[in-house]
């Protein structure tokens, strides 16, 4: 939703405003005086009001018209309140204008969805890279592994991946097999690409040198290949 497509409904009150402001106002910097000289504002402005005065703002407040005064130029400075210029029948008025703090309502919400978003993208990515690999679609069964390693293992998308990969390369494709490879980095504190690059490479090397001196013992036919490290069996 665009701004201009949120400001238009908050003007025709198709959402409560007031409901939305009391529950969120600490979180984008309002005090409780400063959320009810807006509130106040918004409702002297539906009334046709459009300048109203410190002393009528004040009016069955608990503050003083000059304290009210004052917080209306903070309010300005910190771009929660505007004063435009508007022409009536010829003649110049002033009003107040909420439109900044709409922006900033509109920009709060749209900041803490996003999160969400990255997310639902980051595991629609995450699974589309696994399908692709596996050339088939997942199983349920296969679906709920990759919903845990993500939400009750806490690994990271990208470790996931690399550990498909690691799979990948062994010839050992199968989610039992991931998972152990995902158990066997955080149990050794891997948390990044490189590390695992290192952990894997560490095990590489200590299963080539035991093929090797294996292989000394073997005869002319017995064609070493370069082992990868069985995670099933640790």
């Amino acid at each position: 939703m665009k701004i201009e497509q949120f400001i238009s409904i908050v003007d025709s009150g198709s959402i409560s405003i007031p409901g939305i402001l009391f529950e969120h106002y600490a979180d984008l910097g309002l005090s409780e005086t400063e959320i009810m000289i807006l509130l106040k504002i918004k409702s002297q402005l539906e009334k046709g009001s459009y300048f109203p005065t410190p002393d009528e703002l004040a009016n069955n407040m608990s503050i003083a018209s000059e304290s009210c005064m004052n917080s209306i130029r903070l309010l300005i400075k910190r771009g929660f309140l505007d004063i435009e210029e508007f022409d009536q029948s010829g003649i110049l008025h002033e009003r107040y204008s909420l439109y900044p703090l709409w922006n900033k309502l509109y920009k709060y919400f749209l900041q803490k969805d996003q999160p969400a978003k990255e997310k639902e993208e980051t595991e629609k990515s995450l699974y589309t890279v696994f399908e692709q690999e596996f050339g088939r679609p997942l199983s349920p069964f296969e679906c709920e592994s990759l919903t845990i390693w993500l939400d009750q293992d806490y690994h990271d998308p990208v470790i996931i991946k690399t550990a498909l990969r690691e799979a990948v390369i062994s010839g050992k494709l199968n989610f039992r097999y991931i998972d152990r490879i995902l158990f066997e980095w955080k149990k050794n504190g891997v948390q990044t690409i490189e590390q695992a690059r290192i952990h894997s490479r560490k095990f590489r090397q200590y299963q080539t040198k035991s093929s090797s001196s294996e292989g000394n013992e073997s005869t002319d036919e017995y064609k070493r290949k370069v082992p990868f490290y069985n995670w099933l069996e640790n």
